[in-house]
C-alpha cells in the first residue's frame, strides 16, 4: 500500500524528533508548532500499533522498535532534504531565513559589515542572528552556521571554516596598575586579582608561551572576578577590577585608547581561531555556502 502524505509528514516529524532530541526543537527546525510534531508522531504510532518513544518531563529516548524505525524515516527526511536543496541550488540565488549565532562582542563588532554585505548581495535571503557565548547545539537550537572562537573545536557532526585568527593579550586598566603595581613576571601574577572565563569560579591554570622556550608557562590562578562572558570580563577589566586574559578583537579599541594596557607583552596566550561552523551534510544549502564566503572573503582584509 502507497503511503499517505500524512504519513510521510509523519515519518518526517518522526526523524527530526530523534535527531533534536526533544520535540521542541524538531518543531523549531520544521517550523511548526511543537504540538504538531508530537500528534504526526502519535499519528504514526497508532497507524504502525507500535510504540517508537520513551517520553518523559526531562529526556526522550527510542524504544527497540523506535531504533529499527528511525533509519528508514531518517531516509524519508534526508530525500526531502535533498528534493529542497537540488531545487533551491537551481535557483538563481540563496534564499530563505538563515539563522546565525556568534559570541555577542564579536556580533556587536564585526559581524554587521559583512552580514549587510551578504543581504546586499542576495536579496531573497533573511537573517536572523542569535548571540550567546555558550557553545550551542546547532541542531537542538535549529540554527544553521555559528561562529566559534576557540583555541580547539570541539562536537561531532560539524563542519569548520576558520576564517580569522586572534591573539589574546594580558591587559589590565591603568588605575588597577597603579593601585597594584604592575607584575614584572609571570610568577607574580598569583599575588595579583585575575579575571577569569570560568562558568564556576575554581582554581584553574593560565598556560603562556615565552619567547625562546620550548615549554609553556602555567600559572595557577585563584579567580577574584569568574563570568561566563567575555562582555563581562571585559567590563570589570576596564572597572579596574583585576587582570585578564581577553581575545584581542574583544580589546583592541580599549587598547588604542588607553582604556586597557598590556601587561607582560612577552607572554602569549595560546592563539585563537574564529570559525564558521554549521552541521554536516551532503548538500549544504547555498545560503549557508555564501554567507561563509563572505565572512572569509570579509575577513581577508578586516582586521581588529
Amino acid at each position: 500500500m502507497a503511503a499517505s502524505s500524512d504519513s510521510v509528514l509523519a515519518m518526517i516529524a518522526f526523524a527530526r524528533v530523534v535527531e533534536a532530541r526533544s520535540f521542541t526543537g524538531a518543531a523549531a527546525k520544521m517550523g511548526i508548532s511543537k504540538s504538531v510534531v508530537s500528534e504526526r508522531v502519535s499519528t504514526l504510532e497508532r497507524e504502525l500499533k507500535l510504540k517508537l518513544l520513551h517520553r518523559t518531563t526531562r529526556k526522550l529516548s527510542l524504544t527497540p522498535d523506535g531504533v529499527a524505525l528511525y533509519e528508514r524515516c531518517a531516509r524519508v527526511a534526508s530525500a526531502a532534504d535533498e528534493a529542497l536543496s537540488a531545487f533551491e541550488e537551481a535557483g538563481d540565488a540563496p534564499r530563505g531565513l538563515l539563522r546565525v549565532n556568534a559570541p555577542i562582542v564579536f556580533a556587536e563588532e564585526y559581524l554587521v559589515a559583512p552580514i549587510a554585505t551578504f543581504l546586499a548581495k542576495f536579496p531573497d535571503v533573511r537573517v536572523e542572528l542569535a548571540l550567546s557565548d555558550r557553545p550551542i547545539d546547532l541542531v537542538e537550537e535549529s540554527t544553521d552556521v555559528a561562529v566559534r572562537i576557540t583555541s580547539r573545536l570541539t562536537g561531532a557532526g560539524l563542519v569548520a571554516r576558520r576564517f580569522a585568527s586572534d591573539k589574546p593579550v594580558l591587559c589590565a586598566a591603568p588605575a588597577y596598575l597603579e593601585r597594584r603595581g604592575r607584575p614584572a613576571s609571570a610568577e607574580e601574577l598569583v599575588r595579583h586579582d585575575c579575571l577569569t572565563y570560568s562558568l564556576l569560579a575554581v582554581s584553574l591554570e593560565w598556560r603562556f608561551r615565552v619567547p625562546g622556550s620550548k615549554e609553556p608557562v602555567a600559572v595557577p590562578v585563584e579567580p577574584r572576578f569568574s563570568a561566563a562572558s567575555g562582555a563581562l570580563l571585559r567590563r570589570a577589566a576596564l572597572a579596574g577590577l583585576g587582570i585578564a586574559v581577553l581575545p584581542r578583537f574583544m580589546v583592541a579599541a580599549d587598547l588604542a585608547a588607553g582604556r586597557l594596557t598590556v601587561v607582560l607583552d612577552t607572554l602569549h596566550a595560546p592563539a585563537l581561531g574564529v570559525f564558521a561552523v554549521y552541521p554536516e551534510s551532503r548538500r549544504v544549502p547555498s545560503k549557508v555556502r555564501a554567507f561563509v564566503d563572505t565572512l572569509a572573503k570579509h575577513f581577508e582584509t578586516s582586521r581588529w
